[in-house]
């Protein structure tokens, strides 16, 4: 993808969070990676806090946590969202946030493993896997997902806004409808030269999730998808998708398919604003609702069991 998905929201005159820069040396990838940690008022002396990965899309890096370092503001002034520990390294420009099939870079395992165990060890954040959540969108929201359905005991829950996925479960079913914005070159550097298939099945989130899609039941992973209806690279189709093999699989999930929405433009901030509700939600979940326990008790269980209903 390109980093035109950003949106700009410019941050409160009055700013109590802390935005440090980073860098991290690593031999999982060929150069040093520079980051960025925004952290809320207090979190030196608070309990640990959350952690969030934010990831960038493609063609993007570490200035997109800049970007909307006024949303997580205002939320945060709001008591609409949980103070957390925001992470946003600058990855390649279009690495998927994936292990290349020739062991060049290693994102995937550089960002489950030391660079989030650097963030936990350095900036006061919680090592319990629930209370680490990954968000992104196009080439992060592909990010999320992979990571988060590959390593589900690492993570709580996972925001992917109009993710760069395919809608096929096979690399033999791709269409050039499917890919038209990627080059054979950029596929052979991630998956081989030619493409392995079965790598390329691997790393896939909608096969991941076919294939084990029990693990990601019992994981208890929170999952929330969406796409713009009329995303110019097709990428509603993918996440629709996503969503029908979830569907059929029984793995509970939120999907939002947005009217009228596309891959950058001004619906970007609301739909940033209703996957960090979801993440909220993830992490202090809302107690039961008598209205709903009461009308199934009285109500529903009765008729489904008339009728032999489970």
């Amino acid at each position: 993808m390109t980093r035109w998905w950003l949106f700009a929201i410019a941050p409160p005159l009055l700013s109590a969070s802390e935005l440090v820069e980073g860098e991290l040396r690593t031999p999982l990838v060929p150069t040093p990676v520079p980051y960025v940690v925004l952290l809320p008022d207090g979190w030196k002396t608070s309990a640990p806090l959350p952690l969030l990965l934010y990831l960038h899309g493609g063609g993007g890096d570490r200035s997109a946590l800049q970007r909307v370092r006024g949303v997580f503001d205002e939320l945060w002034r709001s008591g609409k969202l949980t103070r957390m520990v925001v992470a946003t390294p600058s990855v390649g420009t279009r690495s998927f946030y994936m292990d290349f099939k020739d062991g060049s870079e290693k994102w995937e395992t550089l960002l489950v493993g030391p660079f989030r165990e650097h963030v936990q060890k350095n900036y006061n954040t919680s090592t319990d896997p629930k209370k680490n959540i990954l968000m992104g969108a196009s080439m992060g929201g592909m990010g999320s997902l992979r990571m988060g359905f590959k390593h589900p005991d690492k993570f709580g829950a996972l925001a992917a806004l109009e993710p760069g996925i395919e809608p096929i479960l096979k690399w033999s079913e791709m269409l050039p409808r499917h890919r038209f914005w990627r080059s054979d070159a950029l596929f052979e550097a991630a998956f081989g030269k030619p493409v392995d298939a079965a790598y390329w099945e691997a790393n896939h989130p909608a096969s991941i999730a076919n294939a084990d899609s029990q693990r990601l039941i019992r994981s208890g992973l929170k999952i929330y998808i969406e796409a713009g209806d009329q995303d110019m690279f097709l990428l509603h189709e993918g996440t629709e998708f996503l969503h029908r093999v979830l569907w059929e699989a029984g793995v509970p999930h939120e999907y939002h398919l947005v009217h009228g929405a596309d891959h950058v433009g001004r619906t970007l901030g609301p739909r940033h604003m209703e996957g960090l509700g979801f993440l909220e939600r993830a992490l202090n979940p809302p107690p039961p609702d008598p209205q709903v326990e009461e009308t199934r008790k009285r109500l529903i269980e009765p008729l489904k069991k008339k009728l032999g209903v489970r």
